[in-house]
């Protein structure tokens, strides 16, 4: 497995408030599986996909990722996990919009000391797997909504992590380059990607192999998609 979860809480303290997000939640994700995480507003999704991404810490309970137990890790420790494992592609896409589409996809590198060509390459690479090869000197202002996602992707994938999670990539997007956004995680999970996505859309849930529903911090639903919506 490389995620996985066992008894799981997070507790939010703020003086006498207390609040659960998280109760007792045991799951886990097999390598190269492809699932999709549902739940309203306030249900724990989100403080899930945070734990996940190693941008929280839990209250207690077990997290391994990839085979590292990282629950009583935090600051530096948790940090160092997330940048070495974790891809991460936001709806948002947060592309910085002063650079092109080839240096946004190089950023992860940079931070992680890839040099030169070396780093040039592996992001030309990247962005040819999502279908950006024409792109990659306009900057953002120059690229459709699809386009900048299809950045994203590419930035999460460069550094080869264990994990892409993916928190609601299609929610700023048409329905058109929605389909096409999830034709390409579609793809990447054939050649081998971990794929977590959050999303609050049961059609875009459905493009998965697998549900995991939540309500008030616990797991309600987890059951595989019989038959996904293939694109392409």
């Amino acid at each position: 497995m490389i995620i996985q979860i066992e008894n799981l809480f997070k507790v939010y303290r703020n003086g006498s408030l207390e609040v659960t997000a998280l109760r007792g939640v045991s799951f886990s994700v097999g390598i190269k599986e492809f699932v999709a995480i549902m739940g309203q507003s306030g249900s724990g999704k989100s403080t899930l996909m945070n734990i996940l991404g190693c941008l929280d810490s839990v209250s207690s309970g077990l997290y391994t990722l990839d085979g590292e137990d990282v629950s009583k890790l935090a600051g530096k420790k948790l940090a160092a996990i997330r940048n070495k494992k974790i891809g991460f592609v936001f709806q948002s896409y947060n592309l910085l919009p002063r650079l092109t589409a080839l240096q946004n996809v190089e950023l992860p590198m940079i931070y992680g000391g890839t040099r030169g060509k070396k780093r040039r390459q592996a992001a030309l690479d990247a962005l040819h797997r999502v279908g950006l090869t024409d792109r990659v000197h306009h900057k953002p202002a120059e690229l459709s909504g699809g386009q900048k996602q299809r950045v994203a992707i590419a930035r999460a994938l460069v550094n080869e992590p264990a994990i892409l999670l993916a928190d609601e990539p299609t929610g700023n997007l048409d329905s058109r380059s929605g389909e096409e956004i999830m034709g390409i995680f579609q793809r990447l999970n054939r050649e081998g990607v971990t794929i977590v996505m959050v999303t609050h859309e049961p059609d875009i849930a459905e493009h998965t192999n697998r549900i995991v529903a939540f309500r008030d911090g616990q797991i309600i639903r987890d059951e595989p998609v019989l038959n996904p919506t293939i694109v392409g």
